[in-house]
């Protein structure tokens, strides 16, 4: 089952590698990732998809918890979390495929960022699902290249985030 999960942590060197290097030790593979430093420039926020079970989640979020820099982990689910994920497209055109090919990006609301002899490039930002529909409709074209970020995401309708009593030394804590 894949899960999104959005973990703070303190942005500082390293901590990318140790919430990584958890999950590498464990099996576990990332399906996507994306880090940004929060509206807090000390705070970093990663978001991750990953495919693993309900109880094998339970247990790595256990293990998170134990890493000083892990502030608090969320998971998401498609009904409390905004997400868009960003995908550039380079795609063959020839002067007959151009207007189906901008047809698709106008129904998609994709934009068309770039223009030459053969090719053009493509950008949306949708959710993964919406993304890989994009794609299944840009193949018959001829995909020459594909540049695909991590999924970004928040919580819906209240604060993504109340952090532990014990880890108040952070600026997000009251």
């Amino acid at each position: 089952m894949k899960q999104v999960i959005s973990v703070l942590v303190e942005n500082q060197p390293g901590v990318l590698n140790k919430i990584t290097g958890l999950f590498s030790r464990r099996g576990f593979n990332i399906e996507s990732l994306a880090v940004s430093v929060t509206e807090d420039e000390s705070v970093s926020r990663i978001t991750m998809i990953i495919d693993i079970g309900h109880n094998a989640v339970d247990q790595l979020e256990k293990q998170l918890n134990k890493l000083i820099c892990v502030l608090k982990i969320k998971r998401l689910d498609n009904v409390e979390m905004t997400g868009r994920e960003l995908i550039l497209v380079k795609v063959s055109a020839t002067p007959s495929t151009r207007r189906n090919i901008k047809d698709l990006c106008d129904i998609m609301h994709a934009k068309i960022d770039d223009v030459s002899a053969a090719t053009l490039t493509v950008e949306l930002a949708d959710l993964p699902q919406q993304i890989n529909l994009f794609l299944e409709m840009l193949r018959p074209f001829g995909i020459v290249e594909i540049a695909r970020t991590g999924l970004i995401a928040v919580q819906k309708r209240r604060s993504l985030y109340e952090l532990k009593q014990n880890k108040n030394t952070n600026p997000f804590s009251k």
